[in-house]
């Protein structure tokens, strides 16, 4: 594995998306964050990202699920690439908006909303 794949493999991995472990049905979640909004008081950079990482969980979410259950199907493995690649390229704001511990907590509720209806 090449420098680049280990890189993309390692973000993903912090991002808690694991994409070998087994899926868990559950009643559907939204990606957004549903706690107020107030409790995590963002700069407008900081929400700017949040905004597109979100968007990017919800079209994530469902090529996760499409892969789990046919690890074979081409389109949701190129979709995954393509979806990695995006996230990628926001991952050194991310990682510096992470030292601001506001945004860390916004960051890892929607994560885990996301994680949840992936699991």
């Amino acid at each position: 594995m090449n420098e680049y794949e280990e890189s993309r493999r390692g973000f993903l991995t912090k991002l808690g998306l694991a994409i070998g472990a087994g899926a868990v049905g559950g009643e559907k979640l939204s990606a957004k964050v549903l706690n107020s909004k107030a409790e995590f008081p963002l700069t407008n950079e900081q929400q700017n990202l949040m905004d597109r990482y979100e968007d990017w969980m919800d079209e994530f979410i469902p090529v996760i699920k499409d892969f789990r259950a046919n690890p074979e199907d081409k389109v949701a493995k190129k979709r995954i690439a393509e979806l990695s690649e995006e996230a990628e390229s926001w991952r050194e704001e991310l990682t510096g908006f992470m030292e601001d511990d506001n945004f860390a907590r916004y960051y890892m509720t929607a994560t885990e909303r996301m994680t949840k209806e992936i699991y």
